[in-house]
């Protein structure tokens, strides 16, 4: 008897304020932003196995390991890429963090790079 007390109470508010026609605020664009801070690079790690291997494996692999990571298709090939990150040394760090989990998973024949992230993401 509680639940359906909850579901008609969560019904009846959902249906509050049907009808209206209210816009939401508008974000204003900030005045303070730079185009030069927008174009600052970006790094990211691109993750790759040695021999073939199936990008859906390896970006799996990636998330139960708590790497987000992307996929990039750059002339016909994929790329796995974790990132964007800030900076050159952010990038070196998450690097070496992805290098620890392969070892300690006895993962061999891939490697990570280094790279810029591509700036059509």
């Amino acid at each position: 008897m509680r639940k359906l007390a909850w579901v008609i109470a969560v019904l009846a508010l959902a249906g509050c304020g049907e009808g209206r026609d209210v816009e939401a605020p508008k974000p204003k664009p900030a005045a303070t932003s730079t185009p030069a801070a927008a174009a600052a690079p970006q790094w990211a790690v691109e993750v790759r196995g040695q021999t073939p291997q199936a990008v859906s494996d390896l970006t799996g692999w990636l998330i139960e390991h708590s790497f987000m990571s992307s996929v990039v298709r750059e002339n016909g090939k994929d790329r796995v890429l974790v990132g964007p990150l800030g900076s050159e040394a952010e990038a070196q760090a998450k690097q070496e963090q992805i290098n620890a989990a392969l070892v300690r998973a006895k993962k061999r024949n891939i490697e990570t790079l280094v790279v810029d992230f591509p700036p059509a993401l």
